[in-house]
């Protein structure tokens, strides 16, 4: 099947749909309590205070696990710099032209976590 080049828009659209969806995920919550900076610098500490009397390799799960809180804590201070109106009034602008040429009904937009007031805002019914 031969491939079609996208013209400057439609790639500008799929950037639009793509990024807002992406914000969607990263700052959908989550089960539990919420994890904080400090809350997780706790855990840190924690880990640091029993890295001298661990085992070989509970040692190294307790570098792995102060690795992927350190990981935490970047995603936390990134999540918090994502600006969602400018995405999602991107998304409102691309999103019925992104969905026309994909036939992405209402419902599917609907379960990936749009709301049903920013796909009232882009034109999206349920009709679609």
């Amino acid at each position: 099947m031969p491939r079609v080049k996208l013209s400057d828009q439609e790639k500008a659209e799929n950037k639009s749909v793509r990024d807002f969806l992406d914000a969607i995920d990263a700052n959908r919550p989550k089960r539990g309590r919420k994890r904080t900076v400090e809350s997780i610098s706790d855990r840190m500490a924690a880990i640091e205070a029993s890295l001298s009397d661990a085992s070989a390799t509970k040692r190294l799960t307790l570098v792995q696990e102060r690795l992927d809180l350190q990981a935490e804590i970047e995603a936390l201070a990134s999540a918090g710099s994502v600006d969602m109106t400018s995405l999602e009034a991107s998304f409102v602008n691309a999103a019925a032209a992104y969905g026309g040429r994909r036939g992405i009904s209402y419902a599917a937009w609907r379960e990936v976590g749009v709301s049903t007031a920013t796909l009232k805002a882009a034109g999206i019914r349920r009709s679609t």
